[in-house]
């Protein structure tokens, strides 16, 4: 290479450089700055009335998992916290189980009809995302409230004798969650049966395959990695819900998105707010990683 292309290829760096800094500069001031505000507010001191005091501590991060006897100074496991932690991750694992069960049949059956009732079918599965998310959880609300749809058929019907409470249990939370979240988990596998080759399936059969070994051997290997994107795409938002656990919860069923509010809000704790936002923050990352992972070994498994 010439000096001259050298020169004229430097050039052309400098400036791809100087046309990209201004979108960096707001990525970094709109993702980044806000994320390092959080983090610098987990390493101070609570205020007496909200707030922070500028003075080092690391009694937001100490609260997270332990908490300290307010007689005694003896160090305890805060089991509330832990419950929280166990509750949210349940929640959000068995939220992303029903909507596999659920939209793995369900995007199936959409990919194997013809063109034109596809279109139909992913629009009534898209619909739900036109409504507000309050909307669409208060409507859970009036379904399965003690005087509501669900309660009323099966008095109705004779099966049950007293209205079941529903409604301010996790059960509550776990159908609001997986009603929301469906969605999420029914396009990213319809994605990948879209694209899958039929044929592959009726070789299956012409080698006398059962059905059940053609889903388990072709469709599911070939849907895998739909399956995993979904399953990421509804437990990171499951994960953080915030609105559903509060309306279905009704305050007694929380999960880490309410308490963090609880702690900026009537808490008034705002370093454990912030740890907390950062703890919860490292599980959504962790859960990231293992589906690159998981989706990387997918590739190398059919490179």
């Amino acid at each position: 290479m010439t000096d001259a292309a050298l020169v004229h290829v430097q050039k052309e760096r400098r400036s791809r450089w100087m046309l990209l800094t201004p979108a960096l500069v707001v990525l970094f001031i709109a993702a980044s700055g806000p994320l390092l505000i959080v983090m610098l507010y987990s390493f101070l001191t609570a205020g007496p009335y909200g707030g922070v005091e500028w003075s080092f501590s690391i009694d937001g991060w100490f609260s997270v998992l332990l908490q300290r006897d307010f007689f005694s100074e003896e160090l305890t496991f805060a089991d509330a916290h832990l419950s929280i932690f166990w509750r949210s991750v349940k929640l959000s694992l068995l939220t992303a189980v029903i909507t596999f069960l659920i939209g793995f049949p369900t995007a199936y059956f959409i990919a194997t009809r013809p063109k034109r009732q596809r279109d139909i079918w992913m629009l009534l599965i898209i619909i739900p995302f036109w409504t507000n998310l309050l909307i669409r959880t208060f409507a859970i609300m009036e379904l399965i409230r003690a005087e509501g749809t669900v309660n009323l058929v099966l008095l109705w019907l004779g099966i049950i004798d007293t209205p079941i409470q529903m409604l301010f249990t996790e059960f509550a939370v776990l159908f609001g969650m997986a009603y929301v979240y469906l969605p999420l988990m029914v396009l990213p596998i319809y994605a990948s049966l879209e694209r899958l080759d039929f044929r592959l399936v009726e070789a299956g059969y012409d080698l006398y395959a059962t059905r059940w070994q053609v889903l388990k051997r072709i469709i599911f290997p070939l849907a895998k990695p739909g399956v995993i994107a979904g399953s990421i795409l509804v437990f990171v938002p499951s994960l953080g819900a915030y609105v559903t656990p509060r309306v279905l919860g009704g305050g007694k069923q929380l999960m880490l998105g309410n308490l963090i509010e609880l702690q900026f809000g009537q808490g008034r704790n705002w370093p454990l707010g912030a740890a907390l936002s950062l703890t919860l923050l490292a599980i959504v990352m962790i859960a990231l990683f293992v589906y690159v992972r998981a989706a990387g070994t997918e590739e190398n498994g059919h490179g």
